[in-house]
């Protein structure tokens, strides 16, 4: 067994030389909303969820992007619902969400 259940990152990465990053797309505020959401429904901790911020993915072009482990399911999102609709439906019941996938093809 993992020490999380679902362990969340949330690419963070900002680029100085204009080219695309998450950073521009407000994933702070969803890593941000993420975080407060899973302490908010006592999904937080040892055998639970566990959100992280984390440099480039290299998934840029797909901004702002956030990965969930261990099964390496890749979203993109866009505001604070679906940001609601991972932490409902993938991380309390176990569903993916299939509407906010990332395309297996994108990259930087």
């Amino acid at each position: 067994m993992s020490y999380y259940k679902h362990h969340v990152f949330f690419c963070l990465n900002q680029r100085s030389n204009g080219e695309a990053a998450c950073a521009q797309h407000d994933a702070q505020a969803g890593f941000d909303h993420c975080k407060q959401r899973v302490k908010a429904e006592g999904l937080a901790g040892p055998g639970g969820v566990r959100v992280n911020k984390a440099g480039c993915l290299d998934r840029c072009a797909g901004g702002p992007v956030a990965v969930v482990y261990p099964e390496g399911t890749w979203y993109t999102f866009v505001d604070q619902q679906d940001i609601d609709e991972i932490v409902d439906q993938h991380l309390k019941n176990g569903q993916v969400v299939e509407r906010l996938l990332l395309a297996p093809d994108v990259g930087r």
